[in-house]
C-alpha cells in the first residue's frame, strides 16, 4: 500500500498559490510610531492597521499595562477555571457588559476563538446556521465546526435569510452575520435581521469587531447604533484588537448562555486566560473609548475627508461609511502593483485577493484611524490615482476607475 502524502499535498496546493499570483508572505515591522511603520529600513504610513482611534500606543493604555505587569506578573498561569481568571479579567468582563447593556460578558484571547467557541457551544449536528455570504472566517468556521447544516445568503439579502430559515422549520436556528464586514467596510441590515429573527423564532449573533469604538453613542457598535440590545441580539461577539487598541475578545449576552460558555465552549474552557495586565490595559482603554467622542468626531471627519476625495478622483470607491474604505480593482496581479507603487511613494497598502475576497474582486483595503492627519489622508489619495495611472499605462487591461463601486 502507498498512501498518500500529506506533505506533498501541501506542496502542490502552497505551488498553486504561488503560481496564480496569491501566495501571502509576512512582512516584519520593524519600528511603530503612530501611524508611521518601518519596513526593510524605509519608513511608510500605514492605511491598513485596525487601530481606529489611535488607542495601541496611547500613554495611559502602556501605564497601565507596566503598573499591572509588577502587580499580576506577565502571564496568567492557568486556563480561567483552574486559577487563571484574576482581578483585572473580572473588572473588564464587567466594564464591557455595562459599556454594552448586557448582564454578562465573558472574555476570550481572541475573537477566532470567540466565535468558534460559541457556536460549537450553541450549535448541534441537527440544527440550522445561517450566514451572510461575507462573514468572518471564523463565523463560518465556527458552525463547521458544530455540525450544524451551514446556509450561506448573498450579502446583505434579508430576504433571502428568510427563505433559508424557513425551509426547516423544525430546526433549532441561529443567523449569524457580521455587523461591520470586514472587506467591504459596510454594516449589515442588522434592525431587519433582527426582526427577521424574531418572526422565525431563530437566534441573532453579531460579530461587531469592527463596528465597536467606531458607531453608535459611546462608540457602543453597530448593534447600538441600529437601536437593537439583548433582547434583539442575543449574542453579541466584540474585539479588542480594533479601536480598542489592545488584544483579545468578548462575548457577551444573557446570565444563562454565559454560564452555557462556561460549561461548554471548548476554546474558553481549554486555553490560558489573556495576561490580567493586558486585561487592565483593556480596563483603561475602555474608559477612553466610551468618553472619548472628539477622538470618534476626527475619526470620521478623516472617513469623510477620504470618501469625498475619492468621488472626486473617481476612484472605484465602495459603498462604506466605517474605518474601512475598500477601492476595487479587480485583478489580483493589477491590486498588488497598485500596492507596489503606493509603498513607493511612501504608504503601507496591502492589496486583499482571494481567497480573502473572491477571485476578481481584489482591492485596496485602506483603513482609517483617528491618528492620521487630512494631509496624510490627501496624499494617499493622490498617490493612489497616480498609482491606478501608472498600472493602467503599463498594461492592455481595462482602467480600473472604470469598474463600478
Amino acid at each position: 500500500m502507498s498512501r498518500p502524502s500529506l506533505i506533498d499535498r501541501l506542496g502542490r496546493a502552497h505551488a498553486e498559490r504561488a503560481a496564480a499570483g496569491l501566495r501571502r508572505r509576512v512582512r516584519t515591522i520593524d519600528r511603530a510610531h503612530g501611524v508611521r511603520i518601518t519596513i526593510d529600513g524605509r519608513e511608510l504610513i500605514s492605511f491598513a492597521s485596525n487601530d481606529y482611534l489611535g488607542l495601541a500606543q496611547e500613554p495611559r493604555l502602556m501605564r497601565g499595562l507596566q503598573q499591572a505587569a509588577e502587580e499580576w506578573g506577565v502571564g496568567a498561569t492557568a486556563a480561567h477555571l483552574l486559577g487563571g481568571h484574576r482581578g483585572p479579567h473580572q473588572q473588564l468582563e464587567a466594564m464591557m457588559a455595562d459599556w454594552l447593556g448586557y448582564p454578562r460578558a465573558l472574555l476570550f484571547s481572541t475573537g477566532m476563538m470567540a466565535n468558534l467557541g460559541v457556536l460549537s457551544a450553541v450549535l448541534g449536528r441537527n440544527d440550522l446556521c445561517v450566514q451572510d455570504r461575507l462573514n468572518h472566517a471564523s463565523l463560518l468556521d465556527g458552525a463547521r465546526l458544530s455540525g450544524a447544516t451551514l446556509l450561506r445568503y448573498p450579502h446583505a439579502d434579508v430576504a433571502a435569510a428568510a427563505r433559508q430559515l424557513a425551509a426547516r422549520p423544525e430546526a433549532a436556528a441561529l443567523l449569524a452575520s457580521d455587523g461591520v464586514f470586514s472587506m467591504d467596510g459596510d454594516v449589515a441590515p442588522l434592525a431587519e435581521l433582527a426582526t427577521l429573527c424574531t418572526q422565525q423564532q431563530a437566534m441573532l449573533m453579531v460579530d461587531d469587531a469592527h463596528g465597536l469604538g467606531v458607531l453608535g453613542a459611546q462608540g457602543r457598535g453597530a448593534v447600538a447604533a441600529a437601536g437593537l440590545g439583548v433582547d434583539d441580539v442575543p449574542l453579541l461577539m466584540v474585539t479588542l484588537g480594533k479601536a480598542v487598541g489592545t488584544f483579545g475578545a468578548v462575548v457577551l449576552g444573557s446570565t444563562a448562555i454565559i454560564d452555557a460558555l462556561v460549561q461548554f465552549a471548548r476554546p474558553w474552557i481549554y486555553t490560558t486566560a489573556m495576561p490580567p495586565a493586558l486585561a487592565a490595559a483593556s480596563c483603561a482603554a475602555v474608559d477612553i473609548v466610551r468618553s472619548d467622542e472628539a477622538r470618534r468626531q476626527r475619526l470620521h471627519a478623516l472617513i469623510a475627508r477620504f470618501r469625498a476625495g475619492a468621488v472626486q478622483r473617481g476612484l472605484p470607491l465602495l459603498p462604506s461609511e466605517s474605518a474601512i474604505q475598500p477601492l476595487l480593482i479587480g485583478a489580483a496581479h493589477r491590486a498588488t502593483r497598485v500596492s507596489a507603487t503606493l509603498e513607493q511613494a511612501g504608504f503601507h497598502v496591502p492589496a486583499i485577493r482571494a481567497p480573502t475576497v473572491p477571485e476578481g474582486a481584489a482591492r485596496l483595503r485602506v483603513t482609517l484611524s483617528a491618528a492620521h492627519e487630512f494631509a496624510q489622508v490627501d496624499a494617499l489619495l493622490a498617490a493612489i490615482d497616480a498609482g491606478l495611472a501608472t498600472v493602467s499605462a503599463s498594461g492592455s487591461e481595462t482602467d480600473t476607475r472604470d469598474v463600478p463601486a
